[in-house]
């Protein structure tokens, strides 16, 4: 009943197109037994993802991105249980038609941590900035060798090689100034990033944007959306904290690393900013700007990512 989607037109043109997708997430419903259940399609997001009733989650993933679908599935039924904070329990996934995959899975409980994040108290702020550390060292120290058949990306010292020598022009494409593209290659030569580190499974997207508030506990109550989880550096996995979690703020970073166990490294971390796949450096440089008159990396490294003032 979907369509194929190959192409970025093709995916443009469906995904957002809810009088194709609907039909197909009803039909897939009935087929799995959830015929006449609510359908409530979730707002944003990379793929389409649909509340099945109040306890289920229905994510589609098109013929483009289907082994995608492969990997939250296999990293679901990984974590399952086996982190402080809940993730989503894998209830079935497979194939359905014209190259579509699907995953259905547990709804967890609580409200999305980033636009809950302007009414939370310094105090729970600091708390939960503790949480995502505790949370992340736990996902770090799971043994991911029963994924490495299905997790990228394999040779990591090949794939940061990879990044390294497309890291100017990708930053470029994005719209990058070129006093800050022109110190890029001369940073990166600088930090020195293991090609065999110790392999760690990665979340990729470690954000507010995923992870789910108890807003009445005031603690974390979830961790979602492991499609680009990869198997590596457990410091590639440090972008997202420290640009969409901490963000900056003064102390945070410090209580990360407590319940992290150890402090960020920022040099490093700036580096794997830079290489991350999804890395748009002028994209985070408008949500967390450097202070008025920082013109090295060095020193955007520092505030993105060092410890600040640290902890009381």
């Amino acid at each position: 009943m979907l369509p194929v989607v190959e192409t970025d037109e093709q995916w443009d043109t469906v995904l957002p197109d809810e009088t194709i997708m609907r039909p197909g997430a009803e039909d897939l419903c009935a087929r799995l037994g959830l015929r006449g259940l609510p359908l409530e399609r979730f707002a944003g997001g990379s793929q389409p993802v649909y509340a099945v009733g109040d306890a289920r989650v229905l994510k589609l993933y098109p013929k483009a991105s289907a082994e995608d679908g492969v990997t939250e599935a296999r990293v679901l039924a990984h974590l399952d249980g086996r982190l402080p904070v809940p993730t989503p329990a894998l209830y079935d996934a497979g194939e359905y038609e014209n190259g579509w995959r699907y995953v259905l899975m547990s709804r967890l409980r609580g409200a999305e941590l980033a636009p809950a994040w302007a009414g939370l108290t310094a105090g729970e702020r600091e708390r939960i900035a503790t949480g995502a550390g505790e949370a992340l060292a736990a996902l770090h120290a799971l043994d991911p060798r029963p994924l490495a058949d299905a997790l990228g990306p394999g040779d990591w010292g090949a794939f940061i090689d990879r990044q390294r020598a497309g890291a100017v022009g990708r930053q470029r494409e994005r719209g990058l100034r070129d006093a800050w593209l022109e110190r890029i290659p001369g940073f990166l030569d600088a930090v020195a990033l293991p090609r065999e580190p110790e392999p760690v499974l990665l979340h990729t997207e470690f954000m507010r944007q995923h992870l789910l508030l108890d807003r009445a506990a005031g603690r974390l109550s979830g961790l979602i959306d492991f499609e680009p989880a990869m198997i590596g550096d457990p410091a590639y996995d440090f972008v997202g904290v420290g640009v969409f979690v901490t963000r900056a703020e003064p102390g945070l970073m410090a209580r990360f690393a407590a319940g992290y166990g150890r402090a960020v490294d920022p040099r490093a971390a700036l580096a794997h900013t830079l290489l991350h796949v999804y890395s748009n450096l002028p994209w985070y440089l408008r949500e967390v700007p450097p202070p008025p008159g920082t013109e090295s990396l060095e020193a955007l490294a520092e505030h993105w990512f060092g410890l600040g003032e640290g902890l009381d």
